[in-house]
């Protein structure tokens, strides 16, 4: 199975969701790259970008799983596939 790279833009809106939302990144921590998040105190939200390498329905179920937590949006931005060499 190829994987692809993507980012993942989290914004959460609750931070009563920040638990649920590390618990999901611990379980697909062997495709994260890396991780960067940044408090927006003014709106009292969050927003977390995340970096993967990971099969395309292993980004997916990530992104779809983040998003159906309450107060949370979750998209993610994939690269190409590529062609094998």
């Amino acid at each position: 199975m190829n994987n692809r790279v993507a980012v993942i833009a989290i914004i959460a809106e609750s931070t009563q969701a920040s638990g649920e939302i590390n618990a999901l990144l611990h379980e697909y921590n062997s495709f994260i790259i890396g991780r960067m998040g940044l408090p927006y105190r003014e709106r009292k939200m969050n927003i977390i970008t995340i970096a993967v390498d990971a099969p395309l329905a292993a980004i997916n179920a990530l992104s779809g799983k983040l998003g159906r937590i309450p107060g949370v949006t979750a998209k993610a931005v994939c690269s190409k596939e590529q062609d094998p060499e």
